[in-house]
C-alpha cells in the first residue's frame, strides 16, 4: 500500500504492509493509541507493540502525513512562498506532458492527428461562438486526443479573449471553490490572469481567495493550457480566471453547501455579464472511478465497464440539454456509486454559460493500474 499526499504538502512517498494500512486508518481523531492497538489485536490477533506504532507515529508526522502543528506551520509556510511567487509554475511539465515548448507543440499537433483524435476536418460549428468546453483531467500523454476532440471546436470556433477555467480539486477544499490570482507559466510561456474580473471578484467573495495553495499541486488546469496557448495564443492575446471546485450532488442538499456555492456562481456570473466581454467557460474533470483502487471490491469486467459507458452517456444527457440540476440529480439517484469527479466543474459551466446546444463529442477511459481500475471522461463542446 502507498501512501501519498494529494495537496503535495508533504513530497514523499510512503510503502505501508497491510497491517499498518490498518493502523492508520484509525488515525482519525477518535481512538487513542491504546484502542488501536486493541482493536488491531482483535484483527490480526497479535499484539502491538507499543514502540512500534509510536515510531509510525512519528514517522508520518515527521514526513507531514498527520494534521497537527507540523503540518500546519509547513502549510502555512507553503502558502507564503505561493503567495509571494510571481507565477504559478508548471507543476506537471515533464511528467503529464512534454517539458520543452517544440516538442510540446508537436505533442499537441500528434493528439488532433492520432487515429484517436479528431484530425483537421472543419467543425459542423466553424465560425459560430463558442461558449464552454468539458475536457479531461487525465495524463495528456494518454487523453491528449479526447481533449483535442474538445479544442477542435474552440479552434473552428468564433474565440473569445476571456476562458473561466473550472477544475476539480482532487484534494477536497475548505471552501466549494478555490480562486488564485496567479498567472500560470507552461513550457510554451505565461498564461495571464484577468485581474480586472479577479479584483471584482476578491471584492465581493475574498473566502473563495483563501485556498489558493491547492492550485499548486492540482493538475487540471495547467493540462487545459498548452491547448489554449496553441489555438488561442497564436492569434491573440487571452486570460483566464482559474477556478479549482469541490461540491458533490448530494451535496447540493445541505443548505449551507448550496448557498456557498449559489453565492459564489451568481456573482462570477454577474461579473462576467456586466463586463461585457464574451467568454468560453471550460470545465476541467473527470466522470466515473471505477476498480480496488476507488473503494470497489473487484476489478471492474467488460461488462461492468459497458454498463457504466451507458450511465455516463446517460447521465451526459441533462448536460446536453443545459439542465444542471436534471445532472444533479441523475448522479444523486444512484447514489454516486460511479464517484463522479467532474460534478462540480460540470455543474458550475452549466449555472455560468447561456448555450442553445451541447453535444458529446468524444469518450473514452483509462486504466490507471494492474487491477484495471477505470477512470472514464468525455469532452463535450457548447455554442
Amino acid at each position: 500500500m502507498v501512501l501519498w499526499d494529494p495537496t503535495g504538502l508533504s513530497k514523499e512517498k510512503l510503502v505501508l504492509p497491510l497491517n499498518y494500512f490498518f493502523i492508520i486508518q484509525h488515525f482519525d481523531g477518535e481512538h487513542s493509541l491504546v484502542e488501536i492497538g486493541a482493536l488491531y489485536l482483535k484483527r490480526f490477533g497479535e499484539f502491538l507493540v507499543p514502540s512500534k506504532i509510536e515510531q509510525l507515529v512519528s514517522d508520518l508526522n515527521e514526513k507531514l502525513f498527520l494534521e497537527g502543528q507540523r503540518a500546519e506551520d509547513a502549510r502555512r509556510l507553503a502558502r507564503e512562498v505561493y503567495r509571494q511567487s510571481p507565477l504559478r509554475r508548471a507543476a506537471f511539465a515533464g511528467r503529464g506532458y512534454e517539458a520543452d515548448g517544440v516538442k510540446l507543440k508537436k505533442q499537441i499537433d500528434g493528439f488532433f492527428t492520432s487515429q484517436e483524435g479528431p484530425d483537421f476536418k472543419p467543425s459542423e460549428h466553424a465560425g459560430k461562438q463558442i461558449k464552454g468546453l468539458v475536457a479531461p483531467t487525465y495524463d495528456l500523454k494518454q487523453a491528449g486526443p479526447i481533449y483535442a476532440w474538445a479544442y477542435k471546436e474552440l479552434q473552428d470556433s468564433e474565440q473569445p479573449d476571456l476562458f473561466v477555467i473550472i477544475g476539480t480539486a482532487s484534494a477536497g477544499l475548505d471552501h466549494v471553490f478555490a480562486v488564485t490570482d496567479k498567472d500560470f507559466e507552461t513550457p510554451l510561456g505565461v498564461v495571464s490572469v484577468d485581474q480586472p474580473i479577479l479584483s471584482q471578484l476578491k471584492a465581493k467573495l475574498p473566502a473563495f481567495f483563501e485556498d489558493d495553495l491547492c492550485h499548486q499541486a492540482e493538475q487540471a488546469i495547467e493540462f487545459q493550457l498548452p491547448f489554449l496557448q496553441d489555438i488561442v495564443g497564436r492569434k491573440k492575446p487571452f486570460t483566464i480566471v482559474p477556478i479549482l471546485s469541490a461540491f458533490s450532488a448530494s451535496s447540493l442538499g445541505d443548505p449551507t453547501v448550496r448557498q456557498s456555492v449559489d453565492e459564489f456562481l451568481n456573482r462570477l456570473r454577474e461579473i462576467l455579464e456586466k463586463s461585457g466581454r464574451t467568454y468560453c467557460v471550460i470545465a476541467a474533470g473527470e466522470l466515473a472511478h471505477l476498480g480496488m483502487r476507488y473503494g470497489d471490491k473487484a476489478p471492474p469486467t467488460d461488462f461492468s465497464f459497458h454498463r457504466c459507458m451507458q450511465c455516463d452517456l446517460e447521465m451526459l444527457k441533462p448536460v446536453e440539454e443545459r439542465q444542471p440540476e436534471e445532472f444533479a440529480n441523475y448522479i444523486r439517484k444512484e447514489q454516486d456509486q460511479r464517484r463522479i469527479s467532474g460534478f462540480s466543474p460540470i455543474y458550475s459551466l452549466l449555472r455560468l454559460i447561456d448555450a442553445e446546444s451541447g453535444q458529446v463529442l468524444r469518450y473514452d477511459r483509462g486504466i490507471t493500474d494492474q487491477y484495471n481500475s477505470t477512470v472514464t471522461y468525455a469532452s463535450m463542446a457548447f455554442f
